[in-house]
């Protein structure tokens, strides 16, 4: 446990708690909780209780899922089971086209988190930091504690390289925070044991970038996840107005379903192999697509049907295995009598490919990888278990929050609020939802040379228009009234014409806008 300084204009501390949780049973509940009540009453001053103290506030409960695709089932998948997600989203309002701005965790979550687009958090791969560009920028948990409540991170929010940086900071911002808690569990222990399609790749090529997973009979309580649960619960009791006199921002960072998919046993015994269908890519899919939109990964193409079936499979395990986690901490909301008083956003960073055009994971411009879920739960809302339809984006939501819990938002950001679209689920907020990213067909095809190539994609309710390189390396359009599944690319018919020429006016003003 460790006491630092943190930069804010909110005259707090920031306390990190490293959690790591031994093989051979869960950590001893009494310590644990004893060295955080002594953290707390350093972390507020009395002064600053008694300056703050607001029971009518919202709070806010923040949860972020990794690599997580909408194949849930309050989404419409027949197979996976989301039992606690599906009952968030009955109470609140499902977003069932939210785009994420950059396919890939670190400028995702630099995007949402700061109310920029990637243009302007300067963060456009993985290894980069928003705070170079915008060093006095107040992110999201920042609003808030400048508005008198405390902001506490659970897991991963900003960038980790995963599965290398669990249990440590990462790439956070320690500037958002007042309580950052980094659990370490038993997936982060085993790495001899996980299963890869690279397996003789160095070590740190064989997980996170990779395909690769792991049944293990170590129950929930031991994983990362698990104990991260276990400690947001704390949070709850730690940080309940009712005991501090400041609302709280309660920000909690699942990390499956990011491989390794590692998970209980019975979470994989949900998904029988002959159920499970796997995604072909068909022998002409690729004849009419820009071949700067491909961002394939080292052996990912050539995976057989049984390998296919065994990566699906434990890919569900996971989301199934993070499902429960999520319902742990909303159940233990409600068991405290905060429902009624907490706003609760469930979401991912990015999309996730599962095979469709002979893509895995993410990191493209193809619906797989930009559409993510997203559940706003308002309290008291006249709209639960309304469907939201028309395209918002995940820089839509520091607004958003700020609206719900009547803060000031600071003047830089670029989303729009999706309050109105929480009273009237058809309500349309804007023209469509942007998405960027570099191209990486450099990295697997050799006659593509250029390592600069941007791609822009604007997605409507009907249409997804993508351009590479502004039109120089090819575009795309598809029409997913007739064509869901992306398979024809309509930027060169000549019946196509009017609907191209509207949305490549879109696409650009979004771009626009966004630099």
């Amino acid at each position: 446990m460790r006491l630092k300084s943190a930069p804010s204009q909110a005259p707090l501390y920031s306390i990190q708690i490293d959690i790591h949780t031994p093989l051979s049973q869960p950590a001893t509940e009494p310590m644990k909780q004893t060295l955080f009540t002594i953290a707390l009453v350093t972390l507020i001053p009395i002064a600053a209780i008694a300056q703050s103290r607001d029971h009518s506030k919202r709070n806010v409960l923040f949860l972020v899922t990794d690599d997580c695709n909408v194949d849930l089932s309050c989404y419409g998948h027949e197979l996976v089971k989301t039992p606690n997600i599906d009952k968030l989203a009955k109470r609140g309002v499902l977003f069932s086209r939210a785009y994420a701005q950059y396919p890939v965790c670190n400028p995702s979550r630099s995007s949402f988190m700061t109310g920029l687009y990637p243009y302007q958090t300067g963060v456009l791969s993985n290894g980069g930091d928003f705070r170079k560009q915008n060093p006095n920028v107040v992110t999201l948990s920042q609003m808030f504690r400048n508005h008198g409540y405390t902001a506490a991170r659970v897991g991963k929010i900003y960038h980790y390289g995963v599965p290398g940086q669990i249990g440590t900071d990462g790439e956070d911002d320690l500037a958002s925070w007042d309580i950052r808690i980094n659990p370490r569990g038993i997936d982060r222990e085993i790495h001899e044991r996980i299963h890869s399609i690279r397996p003789n790749a160095p070590i740190e090529s064989r997980f996170g970038g990779t395909l690769s997973w792991l049944r293990v009979n170590e129950e929930s309580a031991l994983h990362t996840d698990g104990i991260g649960a276990t400690e947001a619960i704390r949070m709850l009791d730690e940080l309940h107005p009712q005991k501090t006199g400041r609302p709280f921002f309660l920000a909690v960072g699942f990390y499956r379903p990011h491989t390794p998919y590692v998970a209980p046993s019975r979470f994989f015994e949900m998904y029988a192999s002959d159920e499970i269908h796997p995604v072909m890519e068909r022998p002409d899919d690729r004849d009419d697509i820009p071949l700067a939109a491909w961002h394939d990964r080292p052996g990912q193409r050539e995976l057989t049907i049984e390998q296919r079936k065994e990566i699906i499979q434990a890919y569900y395990a996971s989301i199934s295995f993070m499902d429960e986690q999520v319902g742990r901490v909303v159940d233990a909301l409600g068991e405290r009598n905060l429902d009624d008083k907490t706003v609760i956003v469930f979401l991912s960073d990015h999309g996730y490919h599962l095979g469709a055009h002979g893509l895995w994971q993410k990191s493209d411009l193809f619906e797989g990888s930009c559409h993510v879920p997203l559940v706003i739960v308002e309290p008291n809302s006249s709209e639960r278990g309304s469907i939201a339809p028309n395209p918002v984006e995940l820089i839509d939501l520091y607004p958003t929050l700020a609206d719900l819990c009547g803060v000031e938002a600071p003047s830089h950001i670029r989303g729009t609020s999706l309050v109105p679209v929480l009273a009237n689920p058809e309500q349309i907020v804007k023209q469509g939802a942007l998405s960027v990213t570099v191209s990486r067909a450099y990295q697997m095809h050799k006659v593509f040379t250029k390592k600069r190539v941007m791609g822009h994609s604007i997605r409507t309710k009907q249409y997804r228009y993508t351009q590479w390189g502004d039109g120089k390396y090819g575009h795309e359009l598809y029409d997913y009234e007739s064509d869901p599944n992306e398979y024809t690319n309509l930027a060169d018919r000549p019946e196509y014409a009017d609907p191209l020429r509207v949305l490549r006016a879109a696409l650009n003003e979004a771009v626009r806008r966004a630099k």
